[in-house]
């Protein structure tokens, strides 16, 4: 049913969606017993509910307030109460360090704050003017949801009078220069995105969707939270990461969202553990790895079929045995992975957006899936290359602007409404390639021009290199800081017999410096000669958040890496 077409706003579509769906399942929450089934007529008494206890804490419509919280179902509840109450949702990842997360609370003008724990309530404490309290827990929201009580026909009506040019929420974009911006989504971009969604994917009522991304990221928040119910489908909640695989094969999602690194992880952990297995396991996965990616490729594999009844059936079963597509967003997808999920008939389907511009604005379809592009623009999102190939993007899915930065706003649409983007890209056709930002171009001393995400993402192909920053502006030659995957150089060194009780020791060791320059160099045989890494050096630690080298979507500010390493990129350049 066209929910969200015959809505007003996220509230209604709620309203419209539990109203027809009735007692069939809206969501699945983990606890101790199991996952627990939540109807549909039950999760809206639960959105009534929170609206209640959040009126009783004086929330009126346009107030801005802060969720603050991990993932859980109280969150979605209470973004959703948010909506039908005309306020406007202010998330906030709660990986973010106390100054940031002070800073998005002062900036948007909140006045009240819903904690997830008490370590995510200290990190705001002390602000004036602003009220602190815990989403979950004792004397928490959801425990005064329990008693609170509202007038139902009068809320209804209250709703009636949002409309869809209305603010709805402000996210606050990850921040890779300078302070975060505050993104202003009306409830129309929403809409449009879960109507435009729901014509060119073939996901109906029926699909599970297994959530467990930061729901304070967009990404996770349109098309996991909002689109699931705005179609009438179910969501399953990952009770943690450890959890993650287990809640997997417990509820056999039929489609599920995610990043690379995730996708990364598993392909990693079904290759670790058939290479421990050896022998004709070992044989039969190998060559049921490259005859499934030449069935992958429309090339002649005549053993496909057999081999992936004797072994892409237990791949597809860590998955949950059911998964119809994998959806990848937030970062590139290196062609590997994607290949190695398509050998055994899993879809992945890459695809692209931006806070700005709600989080889904192209992505591929399952009956044409080019994964080396971002797929098609989603119907009614209109995307154009400017004159130096930047992607612009126009139509209903566009912010409103930044929250008070009239200025930004200005430099981010331009006056026939376009955003731009600062990607870089391509058409292929009528699919979408990203090649990269158009900030990070790097220009080098005799005055060629290198795409440095496409180089970084070939070097984070290999298994030893968990990131890799490149750089060269006005140098010779292009040069990158590396940070290995500490796990894997473990292995490599207990295997080898080198020291390994410190990331100090082993990236001192100059079999692991061998190793990783022996990667280095084979990727540098599939380069341009100018955009070779020629020097290169050795972390012996992660990037963090806390650190202040990543957002909070885990993208590496680049800006930061230049100014903390400038010492060490100084020394490559002198090489």
């Amino acid at each position: 049913m066209p929910y969200a077409k015959q809505a007003q706003s996220l509230g209604e579509m709620l309203r419209l969606a539990c109203a027809a769906r009735g007692e069939e399942t809206a969501c699945m929450v983990p606890s101790k017993q199991g996952f627990v089934r939540t109807s549909y007529r039950e999760y809206w008494e639960r959105v009534r509910s929170f609206a209640a206890a959040l009126q009783a804490l004086g929330v009126q419509r346009g107030d801005r307030v802060v969720l603050f919280s991990e993932n859980c179902v109280e969150w979605a509840w209470c973004d959703w109460a948010l909506q039908t109450l005309g306020a406007v949702t202010v998330p906030i990842y709660p990986t973010l360090p106390p100054d940031q997360a002070q800073y998005i609370v002062s900036d948007a003008g909140a006045r009240l704050v819903l904690a997830g724990s008490d370590d995510l309530a200290g990190r705001v404490a002390g602000m004036d003017g602003v009220r602190i309290e815990p989403l979950r827990g004792k004397g928490s929201l959801a425990e005064r949801a329990d008693s609170a009580t509202l007038d139902e026909s009068a809320w209804i009506a209250a709703m009636g009078e949002i409309h869809r040019e209305d603010l709805a929420t402000i996210i606050y974009t990850s921040g890779t220069t300078g302070n975060p911006k505050g993104a202003m989504l009306p409830h129309r971009a929403f809409l449009h995105l879960v109507d435009a969604i729901r014509a060119n994917l073939p996901v109906d009522e029926n699909d599970i969707f297994l959530s467990f991304l930061p729901l304070s990221h967009v990404y996770e928040r349109m098309a996991g939270h909002i689109f699931p119910i705005g179609i009438g489908a179910t969501i399953a909640y990952s009770q943690s990461l450890a959890t993650l695989s287990k809640d997997i094969e417990t509820v056999r999602p039929t489609i599920m969202l995610c990043v690379p690194r995730f996708l990364e992880a598993i392909r990693g952990r079904v290759i670790d553990a058939v290479e421990k297995q050896g022998g004709l396991k070992l044989k039969l996965f190998r060559w049921a790895l490259a005859q499934g990616v030449k069935r992958a490729r429309g090339e002649f594999a005549p053993f496909s079929g057999i081999l992936d009844a004797l072994v892409g059936k237990k791949i597809r079963e860590r998955l949950g045995g059911r998964m119809r597509f994998l959806v990848s967003g937030g970062a590139a997808l290196p062609p590997p992975i994607a290949e190695f999920y398509m050998a055994f008939r899993i879809h992945v389907l890459q695809g692209y957006g931006l806070t700005e511009t709600c989080g889904a604005n192209a992505v591929n379809h399952p009956d044409d899936n080019r994964y080396e592009t971002v797929g098609r623009p989603i119907p009614g999102v209109e995307m154009k290359l400017g004159p130096d190939g930047e992607i612009l993007i126009s139509g209903p899915a566009v912010m409103l602007g930044y929250f008070n930065l009239p200025d930004a706003t200005r430099e981010a649409i331009d006056a026939d409404g376009w955003f731009h983007t600062g990607d870089i890209g391509a058409f292929e056709g009528q699919n979408l390639r990203i090649t990269d930002r158009k900030k990070d171009l790097i220009v080098l001393a005799n005055g060629k021009n290198v795409a440095p995400q496409v180089i970084e993402n070939k070097v984070r192909e290999s298994v030893y290199i968990a990131e890799a920053v490149l750089f060269g502006d006005a140098m010779e030659y292009c040069c990158a800081l590396i940070v290995p995957d500490f796990d894997k150089v473990k292995a490599f060194c207990k295997e080898k017999g080198l020291p390994h009780d410190s990331n100090e020791a082993m990236t001192a060791h100059e079999e692991v410096k061998a190793l990783i320059k022996g990667e280095i160099d084979a990727i540098n045989k599939t380069l341009a000669d100018y955009e070779k890494v020629k020097r290169h050096t050795l972390l012996n630690h992660s990037f963090s958040i806390e650190s202040g080298e990543l957002t909070p979507s885990m993208k590496v500010k680049r800006k930061v890496v230049l100014q903390r390493y400038a010492d060490l990129i100084k020394g490559m350049q002198r090489g």
